[in-house]
This record gives C-alpha cells, sequence and structure tokens, in this order.
C-alpha cells in the first residue's frame, strides 16, 4: 500500500440502494470497488438495502470505515438522504452534499435555478394527470419529453411526437413520482464532466436511428450508441459548453464531482437538461471514458474521487471553501 492510499484509510463503497436505478447502481458500486482495491486501497463494498441503510451507523463504526466511496444513484442514495446519515455520523464521503444532492435530484428545482440565472434550459411544465400533460404539449409543440422529476438514468422518460401517446407516457413516468412535460430540443446531445474545478474533455453521444432519444436501453444495453470524443465542436465553443457546465453545477451547490448534460440546437444553442451528482461508473459510462481521453484510467479516477474527501471531509466545510479534487495517478488530474 503507498502513502497515497494509506492515507485514505477503510474505505467502504455503498451501490444498490432501493431506486429505479438499482441494477446500474450495483454494477457502478462493483466496478468502483475493484478499481480500488486494484490501486492498493483498503476497501469494502455494501449493498445498502433498505434494511442495511438502518444499520448504517453501527457498520460505519464496527467496520471502523475512514471514509465513504457513494456510488448509489436515484433515490435514496443521490437525493441527500445518504449523505444526511453520513454528516450525522461525521464520516466523510464523496460528492456533493445533502443539499446540493437533493436539488440535483430535483430537474424542476434545477431548471428553475438555472432559469433563474439566465441560463437556456427547455420550457417545461409539472403536470398531474394526461389530460394537463396533452395541454402542455400542445402550448409547448409537439414533440415533447415526458419524463419523471427525479431519478435518472432515463427511467420513466419518453419521447411523445403525438397526443395519442400521452397517456402511456404520463402513467410510465406517473410510476416514479412526479410527472413534468418538457419541450424536446432536437439537435445533438453533449455532456461534460466535472472533476473538482476542472472539466473533462465534452463528449457527443449519438444514439442509433433505433432509439429516438439516449434513453435506458441505449445508454446501458445497446452496443450501438456512439460517442466522440473530441465531441466536433470547435475548440472555443467546446471551451464556452465547460464553462456553463461548470456554472450550472455550482449553481445548485454542487461539488466535487459529476456531470452536465445537454442539448445542442439548430443554430448552435446549448440547452441544459439536467446534472448527475453520482454518475454512472460502468463500463458504458460517460465520466470514465472522459477521464481516459485525458490519460487517467478508471482506478485513477476513482482514487482522484476519493481524495476529495482529504481536503473536504464529509462535506461539512462552506461550499465556498470547498477545495479542488485530488490528482489522478499520473497527475493528469
Amino acid at each position: 500500500m503507498s502513502e497515497r492510499t494509506q492515507a485514505l484509510g477503510r474505505v467502504m463503497v455503498l451501490m444498490g440502494g432501493w431506486s429505479a436505478e438499482r441494477d446500474v447502481s450495483l454494477a457502478s458500486g462493483r466496478a468502483v470497488h475493484e478499481a480500488l482495491l486494484s490501486a492498493g486501497v483498503d476497501a469494502i463494498g455494501v449493498d445498502l438495502d433498505r434494511a442495511a441503510a438502518q444499520e448504517l451507523g453501527h457498520r460505519l463504526v464496527a467496520e471502523r470505515i475512514d471514509r465513504v466511496f457513494i456510488a448509489l444513484h436515484g433515490r435514496g442514495g443521490e437525493d441527500g438522504q445518504v449523505q444526511a446519515l453520513l454528516e450525522l455520523a461525521e464520516v466523510p464521503y464523496t460528492g456533493s452534499g445533502m443539499a446540493a444532492s437533493a436539488v440535483g435530484m430535483d430537474k424542476v428545482m434545477c431548471k428553475r435555478i438555472w432559469q433563474g440565472a439566465g441560463l437556456d434550459t427547455p420550457a417545461f411544465s409539472v403536470v398531474d394527470s394526461p389530460a394537463a400533460a396533452r395541454e402542455a404539449a400542445e402550448s409547448m409543440g409537439w414533440p415533447v419529453i415526458i419524463k419523471p422529476t427525479a431519478d435518472g438514468s432515463s427511467v420513466g422518460v419518453s419521447k411523445v411526437d403525438e397526443p395519442a401517446g400521452v397517456e402511456q407516457a404520463f402513467r410510465e413516468a406517473a410510476l416514479h413520482g412526479e410527472v413534468m412535460v418538457e419541450q424536446f430540443i432536437a439537435g445533438g446531445e453533449y455532456t461534460v464532466a466535472i472533476l473538482g474545478e476542472q472539466s473533462l474533455p465534452a463528449i457527443r453521444i449519438e444514439a442509433s436511428a433505433e432509439h429516438a432519444f439516449y434513453d435506458y436501453q441505449a445508454k446501458y444495453e445497446a452496443e450501438d450508441t456512439g460517442y466522440r470524443i473530441p465531441c466536433g465542436l470547435s475548440d472555443e465553443e467546446e471551451a464556452r459548453l465547460a464553462e456553463v457546465a461548470r456554472t450550472a453545477f455550482g449553481l445548485i451547490g454542487a461539488r466535487g464531482w459529476g456531470r452536465v448534460d445537454f442539448m445542442r440546437d439548430a443554430e448552435g444553442r446549448h440547452w441544459l437538461i439536467e446534472v448527475n451528482t453520482v454518475p454512472g461508473m460502468t463500463s458504458h459510462s460517460l465520466v470514465p471514458m472522459a477521464a481516459r481521453a485525458v490519460g487517467v484510467d478508471f482506478p485513477g479516477l476513482c482514487v482522484a474521487i476519493l481524495e476529495q474527501t482529504l481536503v473536504n471531509p464529509a462535506n461539512l466545510v462552506n461550499p465556498d471553501e470547498a477545495s479542488t479534487g485530488g490528482e489522478s495517478a499520473d497527475g493528469a488530474i
């Protein structure tokens, strides 16, 4: 064990959870756990189901855990709940604090904050019935996106081209909570990963013709989804995109690491779609892909994310005093 990994102490990787993204979280957590072990970190993996969550405080003490890598996606793990437990236990953890995690999971709150700051994000309306969804869609113009106001990984998200498709899309989204209708932006899909105060290279996502957009299957199951790095934008435009991503990330109070997703329309205008405060860390995931583009392998990325807890323990410091992330294994980050 090197001095670098020894400083991290004993690490618990939290994964699984009970949200609709449980399977993705298990894949992320297992990958992170294996990567940390390969880097010489003393790490254990824990499937944090509801029963395990009730015993988390006791287990943190019993296992003598020094810090936690959160690989939980969706409700219960990415929305501030587990972050609150860890703050009460005064155990350092990766990623954004409790409040920013809660805001990041709430697409409506994010969009309101961005709109208030003058950033571009598609028009939207929170709806409580298929009839209200149709009315909102008629006002925005077809097609539209119908999706839950929380959850990620495109769970419960549908692109709807005409009134006949609204009811089914609404019911699928409603399985996951509150529903919103969002203006559809035609164009290219881009994402920017954030690590500390840096942004990694933007990625252009190209779903195949079989997918109406970058849906769950395109993200985690399809082998024909394209990822372009470099993304094809000019250096100047990519720099602007990265600046907007960092601004949007900071406006909700997020820090540590994460990802910001955009749509770029035919006029070259970039529209903020959402922020991910605990992005996926699977074989198909975008943050590891962006890190590889600058020479950082997966174990190095995981260690760099974890090292942020050394300078910002348990996210208990003032957000304005938050530090940048640690260096990667080869110093690229």
